[in-house]
């Protein structure tokens, strides 16, 4: 125990002092006023069944100070969700009927197809439909594009924070996220890491078209990521950073959470149980450890297990902070890390039982089952 413990406290030590600290919450577009050209973007929606929020999102669009062209693709959505965007009497609006899905596609990615087909503008914003900008964010990721060169630009929308399970869990898929795939590397175009937040993305639109279209990321589940790394293979630069600006509309339930965070978490792994294996030694070693050592260790484990809890709260802390929490919720890490492990073991489940991922009522099946 003691040994176990003290892998853990270095192990956190090490994401403390690392060159690229992505416990850092540092990216953030500058401030300043921002005006959106008129005819220099078009925003892109996928909708499915997005009745409840889509007129929020809408809204917000109209105080981005430019006219924006506006198109929505109506993903075989039950709830009225066309009649919910008309109804919000945004200007320059354009709703599509998606056609059915092909196969080898996900639901997000075709609808996306069909909206870049009429898109003319130089960039679009991809945008999902629960989302909510606040005014002269376009412009402010317009002007940043432009200013740095660069051919992406994306950011991690702030979780609506309602309710328990949001303002515990969300803080905590963001810093995740970011130990996945720590912003500093991939906001240098010399690194092989490259990371996008699909909810909220600005990109070239030429550059979309050279790469094919969305085709090229047809069955991939992290789409958002997965695009990332075909702009940087191309050559193009990409940057991602936090806001409060961009804000989740709908708040998490526990099923809503423990879907999202299985959507992907076993495609993390490349579907591999071999990593499965690994990445549960490692979560067991940091999370579960520093808690058995505190409850039931000697002296010695629980001297290191408090010192492992101390150094992943103060990692965690600017996290816990920027997101409005309180400074204890920092130290709840150990608990939400074993249940991220038990939603990953959810998505396994998933793949062993024949589906790579489910989303918004589909099932889309593993290949080669």
């Amino acid at each position: 125990m003691v040994i176990a413990a003290a892998v853990a406290a270095l192990l956190w030590f090490a994401v403390l002092i690392v060159p690229w600290q992505p416990w850092r919450m540092s990216e953030r577009l500058p401030q300043g006023a921002a005006t959106v050209p008129d005819g220099a973007v078009t925003v892109l929606i996928p909708a499915r069944n997005e009745a409840g929020v889509i007129g929020r999102s809408l809204a917000a669009l109209k105080h981005q100070g430019g006219a924006l062209r506006v198109i929505l693709v109506d993903d075989a959505s039950t709830d009225g969700t066309a009649a919910a965007a008309q109804a919000a009497g945004l200007a320059g609006l354009v709703v599509i009927a998606s056609a059915p899905l092909p196969a080898g596609w996900t639901g997000k990615l075709w609808a996306l197809e069909q909206g870049r087909a009429q898109i003319q503008t130089p960039y679009t914003l991809l945008l999902d439909a629960d989302i909510e900008l606040k005014a002269g964010l376009v412009g402010a990721l317009l002007a940043w594009a432009r200013a740095e060169d660069l051919t992406l630009v994306s950011l991690m929308a702030a979780p609506a924070m309602r309710g328990f399970w949001d303002r515990w869990f969300m803080p905590a898929f963001v810093y995740f996220f970011k130990l996945l795939y720590p912003f500093r590397l991939a906001n240098r175009r010399s690194s092989r890491v490259a990371a996008a937040a699909g909810g909220c993305v600005l990109v070239k639109t030429q550059a979309l078209a050279d790469l094919g279209g969305f085709g090229v990321l047809r069955g991939a589940v992290i789409d958002d990521c997965t695009l990332a790394r075909h702009i940087k293979r191309a050559g193009g630069g990409t940057w991602i950073g936090v806001t409060r600006d961009a804000v989740m509309l709908r708040a998490n339930t526990v099923k809503s959470l423990w879907m999202m965070v299985a959507r992907t978490a076993f495609a993390q792994l490349g579907y591999s149980y071999g990593l499965l294996a690994v990445c549960t030694l490692v979560m067991l070693v940091v999370f579960a450890v520093p808690l058995g050592g505190l409850v039931a260790g000697g002296s010695g484990a629980r001297g290191w297990s408090a010192g492992a809890v101390l150094l992943m709260a103060l990692g965690y802390m600017p996290t816990v902070r920027f997101y409005g929490q309180r400074s204890w919720v920092a130290f709840t890490l150990p608990i939400i890390g074993l249940a991220f492990l038990a939603m990953t073991y959810t998505s396994a489940l998933w793949y062993a039982r024949g589906v790579r991922t489910q989303w918004k009522g589909r099932a889309y099946a593993r290949r080669n089952v």
